[in-house]
């Protein structure tokens, strides 16, 4: 008989070079893919630059891994796609005054869509990753649930997966303890030292993501004003794509209190500042819908909402409407919430769906600005 074969994404992390060990120990065949979006790794530079210095795909470690497992690994050019679906669009996102998640638009427009289509093209049932979460069955529905490692938990990443590729979903790492991945990892003889997780985004690994718009041939930035709540002119800002509601750092304005960009105003070119307290919102507006449970298309739901990744889902009730929108009510107000972001609907640890923020609940009970 046979023995499952299984597409898997390696990136040369700790987490997918486990998958790749869990794997052949479960009896699956396993096809190794490097899919690379960002930086060659070339052998010229191996001995001058540190792994975690060449951006997130890890090539030289992935080929280790699998000639360790004696298993076969290809590495998939994959930067033309991975530049017009994440990077044109990470840029695009701040021209226009919103605010993107380029994580969560790599694994819905390139990774795990590139990783299917691959397994689709070679006759491979399965596709797997290192991702922190897992697929189980509730209430006759395959759903996506949160990894069991609360810290390392990477579901708000995944919400964007299309709901028929869940019965070919692997995640070996996502019911594990990040601490139980790195005994594994020994095993395999990777250094801890080497292997050092980044939290940045894989391609702005230095700086921060201003210093990279700026380093964007086509990026539209005009100055304009900073402007409070009132419409007063309080100086002079760098460019829309430089802003995002919370930030508090670089502004250069003194007025004798803490401000915060509340707001950007694409449509007159002013950012809008004010209080920290203006920055709390009722309730928002969100399109782009991807949902895993149709019952939330249905009727009001009860949920638990998470607006950002480091931060916890919170209760709130979601009110659907008929042009494929969605008004989420938050049991408290949540700060900071910026177009643009993901909204994600959780129950317990079963991921409903969700999608992206479109309008907000302007502190002050003004109503919502136009972009």
């Amino acid at each position: 008989m046979s023995r499952p074969t299984v597409l898997l994404g390696m990136s040369g992390g700790v987490d997918s070079s486990v998958a790749a060990l869990l794997l052949t120990r479960q009896g699956f065949d396993v096809y190794g893919v490097t899919l690379q979006v960002w930086e060659h790794e070339n052998e010229e530079v191996a001995v001058s630059k540190r792994w975690e210095e060449r951006g997130c795909c890890k090539v030289g470690i992935a080929r280790y891994v699998a000639k360790q497992l004696n298993i076969p690994h290809d590495l998939i050019d994959s930067r033309a796609q991975f530049r017009t679906a994440v990077i044109d669009d990470f840029v695009a996102a701040y021209t226009s005054g919103t605010t993107p998640n380029p994580c969560v638009r790599c694994n819905e427009r390139v990774k795990l869509r590139q990783l299917i289509e691959l397994a689709d093209s070679k006759g491979i049932s399965f596709v797997a990753t290192g991702h922190y979460a897992h697929i189980d069955r509730i209430e006759d529905r395959l759903s996506l649930i949160k990894g069991a490692d609360a810290r390392k938990d990477q579901s708000y990443f995944l919400y964007r997966l299309q709901a028929s590729w869940l019965n070919r979903l692997l995640f070996p790492v996502g019911q594990m303890q990040k601490a139980d991945v790195w005994k594994e990892a020994a095993a395999l003889g990777l250094p801890e030292e080497e292997m050092r997780e980044s939290q940045e985004i894989c391609f702005v690994s230095h700086g921060d993501y201003r210093t990279f718009l700026q380093e964007q041939p086509n990026l539209q930035a005009t100055p304009g004003h900073f402007i409070d709540e009132t419409g007063a002119s309080l100086g002079t800002h760098e460019g829309i794509p430089f802003y995002t509601p919370g930030q508090r750092r670089g502004l250069g304005v003194a007025t004798g209190q803490r401000l915060y960009v509340q707001r950007v105003q694409l449509t007159t070119n002013t950012v809008v500042l004010g209080p920290e307290e203006h920055l709390l919102s009722s309730s928002c507006t969100i399109k782009d819908l991807n949902i895993l449970d149709p019952k939330l298309l249905t009727a009001p739901s009860s949920v638990h909402c998470k607006v950002r990744y480091a931060t916890p889902p919170a209760p709130a009730t979601t009110i659907p409407h008929a042009a494929g929108q969605m008004t989420i009510q938050f049991s408290q107000p949540q700060r900071a919430l910026s177009p643009g972001q993901s909204a994600v609907f959780y129950d317990g640890d079963r991921v409903l769906g969700g999608g992206i923020i479109d309008t907000i609940e302007v502190a002050s009970g003004l109503a919502p600005t136009p972009r």
